[in-house]
């Protein structure tokens, strides 16, 4: 069956989610699991800057991008943080648990990273974006699907979980924030 599990995390609900999937598959089969975050602007709630202001305002660019630099940091502790507290919770019902963080495109480092550690498995989330919508933003899962060295088992949030995260959107956009 499956002897290494790589789980692709990110900050959300779907993070840890997928990160019970795993580690039910690791528990069945007695894999080993690497767990990993990508920092990545493409995270949803990641630090994000938008060079073309600065067309207008060259001036600001010394302020703005310290202020991007400390956020960036607290977002990779964050990251940090969320890994070593799903390896302790996972530490007892799995023998062999590893955690990285890397900077990059998701796509491509959890690809990469599959093949250079042999993994038998990848378990990733998927936001359920189609259309236009996975044109635009692009879709993770989609990418790994395609182009990734092992098998790959995509999660997806139960039902009631995306109603409550399609009303926490729409209330979140409505408000603006």
């Amino acid at each position: 069956m499956f002897k290494k599990i790589l789980l692709a995390l990110d900050c959300s609900d779907m993070g840890k989610y997928v990160f019970e999937q795993g580690v039910a598959l690791a528990k069945m089969t007695g894999a080993s699991l690497l767990l990993l975050h990508v920092l990545s602007t493409e995270e949803e709630g990641s630090p994000y800057i938008s060079v073309s202001t600065f067309d207008y305002y060259p001036g600001m660019w010394n302020q703005v991008s310290e202020s991007h630099l400390e956020e960036w940091e607290k977002w990779k502790n964050q990251g940090g943080e969320m890994l070593q507290s799903f390896c302790a919770q996972a530490n007892t019902a799995v023998a062999n648990i590893e955690f990285r963080q890397i900077p990059g495109s998701p796509s491509r480092v959890i690809c990469d990273l599959a093949g250079n550690w042999d993994a038998d498995l990848i378990v990733i989330g998927r936001r359920g974006h189609s259309g236009l919508a996975e044109l635009l933003l692009g879709s993770v899962s989609n990418y790994v699907l395609h182009h990734a060295p092992c098998s790959v088992y995509v999660v997806q949030l139960p039902i009631d979980d995306k109603k409550a995260e399609v009303v926490k959107e729409r209330a979140s956009a409505s408000t603006g924030s």
